[in-house]
C-alpha cells in the first residue's frame, strides 16, 4: 500500500447508519466510498445486504460492491488486493478514499499492512467433505488440540473458520495463530477512524425495523431468485444471515415469522461482534448516537476525520 496521507473509516455495527452517513461525509471530504464489508462483495444479495443503492450511488462513488457471484470463493487477500488498487485509484485522482462498513476483518486488511497464509483447493476440499462427513465439532475438537488459540477464536458452527485454521496448518506446517501477531499492532499513521456507538436497546430496535423494511422491499422475492438461479445452497450458510433463513422458508423448513426471528436474532449477535471487534482497536474515536443512527452525529465525526 502506498505510502501517504492516512486513510480514514467510519465503522460500527449492522443498522447503525453507516450508508447515508458515509455519503454524507463523503460529500464533504471530497472522499469516495471504499465499503468494507463482506457480504456487499456478492452480486444479486442486496436488499439483504443493505447494499448502497444505485440513487446512493450516483451521489458518491462507492468501490468494492458487487465482485463476485455468491457461489464463488471469496476471500479476504483477494478483497485486500482489489481494495488496494482501488484505494490506489482514488489518491491518483486526488481524493481520499473513506473506509465504510462493519466487517472488521475487511476493514482490517485494507487498514493495515497484513500478511495472509496461501491456500491449497485440496487440502481445504478434503477438509470441507470431512466437516460435512463428521460435523464441524469433531473437527474444532482437532484444532483444539492443533492450536488452541485459534480454536479460542472461533463461533460455534463455523465451518468455514475451522477449516481454514486446518489448512493453514496443513500446508505451512506452522498454527493458524501463529499469523496473528500483527493483528495486535494498531498504527495510527495508517488510519484516522470514527466508529459509531448506540445503546443496546435502540440498535436492537434499528435492526427490527430494517429488517422490516428489507422483507416490505421485496427481499423474500430476491431469494426466490437466487435459488432459481442456482446459489440456495451457498445461501444457506452459516455466513449469509437472512438469506439462509428465507432459502429455509422457501424449502418449507421454516415459517414465515421463524425466518424473520431468526434473521433478527442473527443480526443482533452480528452487532455484538462487530462491536467487540472494534472495541478492541485503540484507534477508534467513538460517536455515541441515538434512535436516529449514525448521520445524528455526522457533523462531530466530519470534524475528527477533516484533514
Amino acid at each position: 500500500m502506498a505510502t501517504g496521507p492516512p486513510l480514514l473509516a467510519l465503522v460500527g455495527p449492522t443498522a447503525s447508519g453507516k450508508t447515508h452517513a458515509g455519503i454524507a461525509l463523503a460529500g464533504s471530504l471530497g472522499a469516495e466510498i471504499c465499503s468494507v464489508d463482506s457480504m456487499l462483495v456478492y452480486r444479486g444479495m442486496d436488499i439483504g445486504t443493505a447494499k448502497p443503492t444505485p440513487e446512493q450511488r450516483g451521489l458518491v462513488r462507492h468501490h468494492l460492491l458487487d465482485l463476485a457471484e455468491p457461489t464463488e470463493r471469496f476471500t479476504v487477500a483477494r478483497y485486500q488486493a482489489m481494495g488496494r488498487e482501488a484505494v490506489a485509484g482514488i489518491e491518483a485522482r486526488g481524493l481520499r478514499p473513506l473506509l465504510v462498513g462493519g466487517s472488521g476483518l475487511y476493514f482490517r486488511a485494507l487498514a493495515d499492512d497484513l500478511g495472509f497464509p496461501g491456500e491449497e483447493p485440496s487440502v481445504r476440499a478434503e477438509l470441507e467433505a470431512e466437516a460435512e462427513a463428521v460435523g464441524v465439532d469433531r473437527l474444532l475438537l482437532r484444532l483444539e488440540d492443533l492450536d488452541p488459540a485459534a480454536a479460542a477464536k472461533v463461533e460455534p458452527g463455523n465451518v468455514r473458520r475451522v477449516v481454514r485454521a486446518l489448512e493453514v496448518a496443513a500446508i505451512t506446517g506452522s498454527p493458524f495463530s501463529s499469523f496473528a501477531a500483527d493483528w495486535e499492532r494498531y498504527d495510527p499513521s495508517r488510519v484516522v477512524v470514527a466508529g459509531i456507538a448506540i445503546e443496546g436497546q435502540v440498535l436492537a430496535a434499528r435492526i427490527v425495523d430494517r429488517v422490516a423494511a428489507m422483507f416490505a422491499a421485496g427481499w423474500l422475492d430476491e431469494v426466490r431468485g437466487l435459488v432459481e438461479r442456482g446459489f440456495g445452497a451457498w445461501l444457506t450458510s452459516s455466513q449469509a444471515i437472512g438469506y439462509a433463513e428465507l432459502v429455509r422458508h422457501l424449502d418449507g423448513r421454516l415459517s414465515l415469522e421463524e425466518a424473520w426471528e431468526g434473521t433478527v436474532r442473527r443480526t443482533k449477535n452480528l452487532a455484538r461482534r462487530q462491536m467487540a471487534w472494534f472495541r478492541r482497536d485503540p484507534r477508534v474515536r467513538w460517536f455515541d448516537a441515538g434512535a436516529g443512527g449514525a448521520i445524528e452525529v455526522v457533523d462531530d465525526v466530519l470534524g475528527s476525520l477533516a484533514p
